[in-house]
């Protein structure tokens, strides 16, 4: 079997933008007949470039020339960059080139898995779990900067929904640069765990998902402020590149530490788990591939570490996620937008199946889901100049400038 073709979809997503504003999704057609689908899952401002990317990597190293069923060659070459095993002068994580490659080796595993009418957490090692506990961002009914109270509210509608797993940024704005807590910003971040932990008693566990924008002290401060709240875990409190200092952050606090979503290699996930910088790591199936997925879930199994793998996307790369999921023992909890609803659901042939906040496994071949190319069609791409792309990211660029401290845990 080798791989003939590939069609590309810049897919916009309607308003309030769940998942993202912008997904891409590929597909790979075979001299079989049998074609399989990928995602990119980190596009934002870069859409045009991954998608040329995608071309261009599929162009050199793909059509025409690969087996479907030969995945470890095939990623090894993309990622190297070269035809030629002595000359490999890109073998450097790069968020946005594994990103291409992950979603061509992710449309393989659909086809393999649909030549061998399997599902591919078969063919990574059978079914460990027969369902999937999972977890929502608590972000359209709460914002960072509203009143705790409403955060007990939204906690309080997600638990409502079956969920036992709630995450939240208490503190926005995100910033490129590791910045210091207030005293304000601390006592509001108490108070909104205190509303969330009083509406939701022991029913939810919280995870505090930040996105890497404290100082090591900061994140030190409010991981001791927040541990009579017994969050799940401390999502990325510094940012990504220093291992040492996440050491150290892990090491000041009983909240277990949680990293992975903007590393790309089994590689970058090495010295985070020798140096015991974080126990919960949030694989990124859509920048890692699905096989170095499971390879990173493996060396997670030495350190008793698990996994819990990153999703803010489109459904395609989610159900990659799934698969892996499926096959892994240490897996502990998978991220999702509500119940992949609305437009998720929208553009699938059959959607994700939930019950009470768990995850039913799929049990068709490949990775279990199908795009509706006409659904696909209806919807192009989101220009960011768009008033409505334009006012959206000026609300979540607000977001967090104005803290309520008044509420007192009674």
């Amino acid at each position: 079997m080798k791989i003939t073709g590939l069609s590309t979809y810049v897919v916009g997503v309607p308003p309030p933008f769940k998942g993202g504003i912008n997904w891409i999704f590929l597909k790979l057609s075979t001299s079989e007949g049998i074609e399989g689908w990928g995602e990119c899952n980190g596009a934002a401002f870069r859409e045009k470039t991954l998608v040329q990317l995608v071309h261009e990597l599929c162009d050199h190293f793909v059509i025409d020339q690969v087996d479907p069923f030969n995945i470890e060659d095939l990623w090894r070459r993309l990622y190297g960059g070269s035809k030629c095993h002595y000359w490999h002068y890109f073998q450097h994580p790069s968020t946005l080139a594994t990103q291409a490659c992950a979603a061509i080796e992710m449309a393989c595993w659909d086809i393999v898995g649909k030549a061998l009418g399997q599902p591919v957490y078969n063919l990574l090692g059978g079914k460990c779990h027969e369902k999937l506990r999972s977890y929502t961002y608590m972000m359209y009914d709460w914002h960072p900067g509203d009143d705790p109270e409403k955060a007990g509210e939204a906690a309080l509608k997600i638990a409502d929904m079956g969920f036992t797993g709630i995450k939240l940024d208490p503190l926005f704005p995100m910033v490129p640069q590791p910045r210091e807590i207030s005293l304000p910003e601390l006592r509001y971040a108490e108070n909104v765990f205190a509303c969330i932990r009083d509406a939701v008693g022991d029913t939810c566990d919280i995870l505090l998902g930040t996105h890497g924008q404290y100082t090591t002290h900061s994140a030190i401060r409010l991981a001791r402020s927040l541990e009579p709240y017994s969050p799940l875990w401390f999502e990325e409190p510094i940012p990504p590149e220093n291992t040492d200092e996440l050491a150290r952050v892990a090491s000041s606090t009983s909240i277990p530490i949680a990293t992975g979503e903007r590393l790309v290699t089994k590689a970058d996930f090495r010295p985070i788990l020798e140096k015991q910088a974080a126990q919960i790591l949030q694989i990124n199936v859509g920048s890692h591939g699905l096989l170095e997925s499971k390879k990173i879930a493996g060396m997670a199994e030495a350190y008793y570490a698990q996994i819990a793998p990153w999703m803010y996307c489109g459904p395609v790369s989610g159900a990659a996620s799934i698969q892996l999921d499926m096959c892994s023992p240490n897996f502990l909890i998978q991220e999702g937008i509500e119940t992949w609803g609305g437009f998720s659901e929208e553009i699938l042939k059959e959607p994700v199946v939930w019950e009470k906040g768990f995850i039913l496994p799929p049990e068709a071949p490949g990775l279990g889901v199908e795009p509706d190319e006409k659904v696909l069609a209806r919807h192009p791409y989101n220009e960011y100049s768009s008033p409505e792309v334009k006012e959206y990211l000026s609300r979540v660029e607000g977001a967090g400038k104005i803290y309520n401290t008044s509420y007192k845990k009674s």
